[in-house]
């Protein structure tokens, strides 16, 4: 019997522009194919990418329902939700738009906490090669970094210092 081990998901790859040449309809319109989610988890410190959050249905949000008002979700366990954009420069592919929104959650109660709005823009944001990290706390920070770092060095070292100054990872 053959046995295989199950590949991680990673992070989405960059494709071909699928619009490259087409001036008809929708050129110009964003592409979420080299956007992933990635979710950290604070309190146990990790982090890892989970697709369905594209559509919140990632392991965390799965029979959640979530509040727009942080008071009616007492006890909440902090979550982040990060959409990690890959992009390609001369040197190869980067992290290119990392934009953090904040996602709590009380799995007793089952619910949650979050702006869906915020998590919209955030996700336009990423597409749009933004870094908005500064508002998450040291810890996720760190947690974000390293797994970063660890997904891929390569992709971590030919990412802006604006990345790594706003995860406090200096160069």
């Amino acid at each position: 019997m053959d046995e295989k081990k199950k590949k991680p998901i990673g992070f989405n790859i960059i494709k071909p522009d699928p619009m490259d040449g087409h001036k008809g309809f929708g050129k110009g319109s964003l592409s979420l194919d080299n956007v992933s989610p990635v979710i950290v988890d604070v309190e146990a410190g990790e982090a890892q990418v989970d697709v369905g959050a594209m559509h919140a249905r990632s392991v965390v949000e799965k029979g959640i329902k979530f509040l727009p008002n942080r008071d009616e979700v007492p006890d909440a366990k902090l979550y982040w939700v990060v959409w990690v954009t890959i992009d390609r420069g001369e040197e190869g592919p980067y992290y290119a738009g990392v934009t953090a929104c904040e996602m709590t959650v009380n799995r007793e109660i089952r619910r949650g906490y979050k702006l869906l709005p915020e998590h919209v823009n955030r996700l336009d944001k990423s597409i749009k090669r933004h870094i908005i990290v500064d508002h998450m706390d040291d810890k996720s920070k760190k947690i974000l970094a390293d797994y970063l770092q660890n997904h891929d060095a390569g992709m971590w070292e030919r990412s802006t210092a604006e990345l790594k100054t706003g995860l406090n990872a200096g160069q």
